[in-house]
């Protein structure tokens, strides 16, 4: 291919030049708002394809002939998933007028929502049980059922939202722990038994095959590279164990999918966390307590049509960089705008979100190859990702934003459309409390331009505008606020 003419760099510089500016937050008036934003858009599932694998099952023996049984492994395995009960204590007030709460706090009643869900038993000497973040999240207390009927409570060592993996400890007497299987390895056709609580009625064994691995783009999720399973998953079963034939753990239960619902019964799409992803975040946990991740540092957008003939690309496909963080790794790898990623090692990039949940995966200084195209041609880039930062303080972008400290938004939120960044907590009687901002607040963009995490956001302060308007989202509407 040859190299642009004027007329086609010109003709580039301009497309970025409009991609930009439809980026830009400028042009509109600043309006007090009392509520929050449009409820975000449900995203669509995709579906990478595997090659299958035959597996033989295992055998037992009844009168003396040799007959395919699950038995055998399953009396090693079911011992080490347990039963998990959580307690949550909530306020009630009998007033629905918020006036009438304000003016009567101490009529509220307390109640006690329980629920039930699945957990696995990972490290009999330590007694560590992964389990999902959600069966254990806003809980008071939560309680362990063994196979063998103890109960025993269960001492929270941290989660991590974005992936819905959990790490609980119990007290280590008599316990039996699952092997860790490599799940880098499973193949489609792969077969898999899924065992866990359902519905509270007691454990309980289901059956299938891998359906797909490497599953991503399913809507209210976070960061995901799931297995994809047709072993019935349903109520309950989160958290519980998703093992192979030799009754190692591959994965941990998570979700299934039903378009009427998960109580509508299972259709044969379940999903679970790959135990390489969850011993990942299990180790982190134990380490430091949180999860750090990488990234790139860039701004990135889908290649539709308009933008893949402008480019020269033979296809609208993968994620085109709009804007690279000063000081970032992207800028030290030699990343430039108008440049396409469109795969991330090895892995098909198809657009930005896939890139985002591509990086969300990564540790933090993992190297990264990315396959690049800049006008037209292939091109390979190696980086070394850096620490995605967790938390800002408003103060070190804008004093107008003082009191305000601003985190990234729950990746379940974005996979629903939503985008921006997470006020995570404002000080009464602050600058930003003045100006109007709330804890839970969604800053989806403002006269600093637009961004997509919060490394971008960050980065829009590198000039400080005279005038700062937050284009806001709460509550399920849309306002602007100024900043004074």
């Amino acid at each position: 291919m040859t190299a642009p003419t004027d007329r086609s760099r010109t003709r580039k510089t301009s497309l970025l030049l409009a991609l930009t500016a439809a980026a830009a937050f400028g042009g509109f008036a600043a309006t007090w708002i009392r509520e929050g934003l449009q409820p975000p858009v449900m995203a669509a599932p995709a579906a990478p394809a595997t090659l299958p694998a035959v597996v033989a099952l295992p055998t037992a023996t009844a009168d003396g002939q040799a007959l395919p049984s699950l038995a055998p492994m399953l009396q090693q395995v079911m011992p080490a998933v347990v039963s998990v009960r959580t307690k949550q204590r909530i306020r009630v007030s009998p007033f629905a007028d918020p006036i009438f709460r304000r003016m009567f706090p101490d009529m509220s009643q307390e109640r006690i929502n329980e629920s039930l869900g699945s957990g696995v038993i990972v490290d009999a000497q330590r007694g560590l049980v992964l389990t999902n973040h959600h069966v254990i999240e806003g809980a008071d207390d939560v309680s362990v059922t063994l196979a063998d009927g103890r109960e025993l409570k269960a001492e929270f060592l941290g989660s991590d939202a974005d992936t819905d993996v959990a790490l609980m400890k119990i007290p280590a007497d008599k316990l039996t722990a699952l092997s860790l299987a490599n799940s880098d390895q499973l193949r489609v056709g792969d077969f898999v038994v899924a065992v866990g609580n359902p519905f509270g009625v007691g454990q309980t064994v289901t059956s299938g095959i891998v359906s797909a691995v490497g599953r991503s783009n399913l809507p209210g999720l976070g960061f995901q590279n799931f297995i994809q399973t047709d072993a019935s998953i349903n109520p309950g079963n989160s958290g519980g164990a998703l093992v192979n034939l030799r009754g190692e753990l591959i994965g941990i239960n998570t979700a299934s999918f039903n378009p009427r619902g998960s109580h509508a019964g299972n259709i044969g799409l379940g999903f679970a966390i790959p135990i390489s992803l969850a011993r990942n975040i299990m180790e982190q946990l134990l380490t430091g307590g949180a999860v750090r991740r990488g990234t790139l540092g860039i701004d990135s957008q889908d290649v539709d049509a308009r933008i893949a003939g402008a480019l020269g690309l033979d296809q609208a496909r993968g994620a085109v960089v709009t804007r690279i963080h000063p000081d970032s790794t992207a800028a030290s790898a030699g990343l430039k705008v108008g440049d396409v990623i469109v795969a991330a090692n090895g892995q098909r990039v198809d657009d930005s979100a896939s890139l985002r949940n591509f990086q969300g995966l990564q540790p933090v200084n993992s190297k990264v190859s990315l396959d690049v195209r800049r006008d037209g041609k292939p091109l390979k880039i190696t980086a070394t990702l850096r620490e995605q930062p967790r938390e800002i303080d408003g103060a070190s972008l804008d004093p107008r934003l003082a009191g305000a400290s601003f985190a990234e938004l729950p990746e379940s939120l974005r996979r629903q459309g939503a985008s921006g960044v997470l006020i995570d907590a404002v000080t009464a009687g602050s600058r930003a409390a003045r100006n109007g901002l709330r804890k839970g607040d969604v800053v989806q963009a403002g006269s600093i331009g637009q961004f997509s995490d919060l490394g971008g956001f960050r980065a829009s302060f590198g000039e400080r505008p005279d005038a700062l308007v937050l284009r806001i989202w709460r509550n399920g509407r849309q306002g602007d606020l100024q900043m004074q």
